[in-house]
């Protein structure tokens, strides 16, 4: 049976380092390139075709949720494995929902990260113990027909890129340039994010992209 080959994305050199030199380690897995910001993995995942891709969250350029998307579509194939310290549910909920197989927190062993490698190049999903909870608490909830709809959903992915990009402080004109739209247009998608939103200025749009992860701060 061939190893398994990965591609390891993580934008801190000696982190990204440490973490191919554990894999090494592994007789059944590859390490078939190393990749530090989103831009780069997206090319290198497309020109490698791995098994698994292994990445964080907090990247320059594309953030690990927007990269996991694009890879799943490109690469429907490829498993992505995202390896962070982020605990916020927001960003489990969103990474896994965009595709992601599983979700480690970086206090894991290298024992716990191989497993969960070997596990999801098999089709399964792989959770740290903690974000198994909220897992399981997420799908009662839900199960639950009183719960509320998250306001997040009502927005199109269109949208959800004009804000990100607003909350990261671009102005309508830079927002045009980085989607290839014209600046009327996004004109029109800040207006209606707002009323979908209830929130009528800039500073609103921050908060909220901050509380419900569109945005990733490091700590």
């Amino acid at each position: 049976m061939p190893n398994i080959s990965v591609l390891l994305v993580e934008d801190h050199h000696v982190v990204r380092k440490g973490i191919a030199y554990l894999l090494s380690m592994e007789k059944d897995i590859d390490m078939i390139g190393e990749a530090e910001d989103g831009n780069k993995a997206i090319n290198m995942a497309k020109d490698l075709c791995p098994d698994v891709v292994i990445m964080d969250i907090t990247m320059p350029n594309l953030n690990g949720i927007d990269v996991v998307k694009q890879i799943r579509k490109s690469i429907p194939e490829t498993k992505v494995l995202i390896l962070t310290m982020h605990t916020r549910e927001q960003y489990i909920r969103q990474a896994l929902r965009e595709g992601a197989s599983g979700y480690l927190l970086k206090e894991s062993t290298q024992e716990e990260l191989a497993n969960a490698i070997r596990t999801v190049h098999k089709g399964g999903v792989a959770l740290s113990p903690s974000i198994s909870r909220f897992v399981l608490n997420e799908y009662v909830r839900q199960a639950d027909p009183k719960k509320e709809v998250d306001s997040l959903e009502l927005l199109t992915d269109r949208e959800r890129q004009v804000l990100r990009l607003i909350a990261e402080g671009k102005t309508n004109k830079e927002v045009a340039k980085c989607l290839s739209i014209s600046k009327s247009t996004v004109n029109i998608h800040r207006t209606n994010i707002m009323q979908k939103l209830d929130i009528h200025d800039t500073v609103g749009l921050v908060r909220y992209s901050v509380e419900k992860g569109i945005i990733v701060i490091d700590k």
